[in-house]
């Protein structure tokens, strides 16, 4: 009987054992898994998620729209900044039209500017993720429209210089492939004056700066606008993309090697960029894979969420009387 016992004993044993090599393996196997998930975000070669993304700031609200990542500044009422990727074939993938839908963004947690902060201002409603960067897809042209997207800017400057910087950018993107760009207004820099009930911040200065990480010609450059009009050349607002994070205080491309950020932000070299604003004859002619964009399905249910809550929420504060004291406490 005691025989029997011991044999029982063993073999339950050799069962514990197994069980816990079995776990151990798999363990080691996620664990393999895991540090190769990680390594594929550090070398060019295997490329870098999310790479055009800055540092978060603290305090600021994240958005995800259709092509482009937007931080809320809720006290200056506009994004701190505007960060997207920008290739060859979106550039000439130009299959919508422009339609004019500003409206606020039901995704900001604490309201976003409203379309009557920039009735009668004298400003222009000015996108830092351009329209026109967006052309490759209806729901992503229509996401710039988003006021979360927008700054006021003088229209001299708007319909100007800045519309240049931002067409050549396109330039930039067609001859490189492929470009990170992150712009925005300089929010460093106050006390601002305002516009509307929300008192939407007048930025004095606009940014942008553009990585472009397709070797052999690997490089970066910034851009720092006065908002005002101007007629000096594009080449003469270029700077290094240090300058432009001391300005900002934002930390652009953090993903990079830290050898590589270091070098490719504080280098500067204008004869490895094009300030063309047009792109080549017959551009447009070429042979380009059309673009099918798949937006993340949870983004948009919570959008649609925001969107009847908030809805929802102004009918209530209508009904009930008390939209003016819910606009001073910052519920509307």
């Amino acid at each position: 009987m005691a025989k029997k016992t011991g044999k029982k004993k063993k073999r339950i044993l050799r069962k514990i054992i197994i069980l816990l090599l079995i776990v151990v393996f798999l363990f080691l196997v996620m664990c393999f898994v895991t540090r190769g998930a990680e390594g594929n975000g550090i070398t060019a070669e295997a490329g870098i998620e999310n790479l055009e993304l800055p540092e978060p700031i603290d305090g600021e609200q994240i958005i995800r729209h259709t092509g482009y990542t937007l931080s809320y500044n809720e006290q200056a009422e506009q994004p701190s900044y505007v960060a997207y990727e920008l290739t060859r074939a979106e550039v000439l993938n130009q299959n919508v039209e422009r339609d004019d839908d500003f409206r606020a963004d039901p995704m900001v947690k604490t309201g976003s500017a409203e379309l009557n902060d920039y009735r009668g201002s004298g400003y222009d409603r000015g996108h830092m993720a351009p329209a026109a960067d967006f052309r490759w897809s209806a729901e992503a042209m229509s996401d710039t429209f988003y006021l979360s997207n927008m700054s006021p800017q003088y229209p001299s400057f708007n319909r100007g210089i800045w519309a240049d910087l931002e067409a050549a950018v396109r330039v930039m993107a067609y001859e490189n492939e492929s470009i990170y760009v992150v712009t925005g207004p300089v929010l460093t820099d106050g006390p601002y004056e305002t516009i509307g009930e929300n008192e939407v911040a007048i930025p004095k200065e606009y940014y942008k700066v553009i990585l472009d990480y397709t070797e052999p010609d690997i490089k970066a450059i910034g851009f720092l606008l006065p908002n005002e009009g101007s007629s000096k050349s594009l080449e003469s607002f270029a700077t290094t993309v240090n300058e432009v994070e001391e300005r900002t205080g934002i930390d652009f491309y953090p993903s990079l090697p830290d050898e590589q950020e270091e070098l490719i932000e504080g280098t500067l070299d204008l004869s490895r960029w094009s300030f063309r604003t047009s792109l080549p004859e017959g551009a447009y002619d070429e042979d380009v894979e059309e673009i099918t964009y798949v937006s993340d399905p949870k983004d948009r249910i919570i959008e649609e969420i925001y969107s009847i809550f908030n809805e929802i929420k102004s009918l209530v504060f209508e009904y009930t009387g008390t939209e003016e004291i819910a606009r001073k406490i910052g519920l509307l």
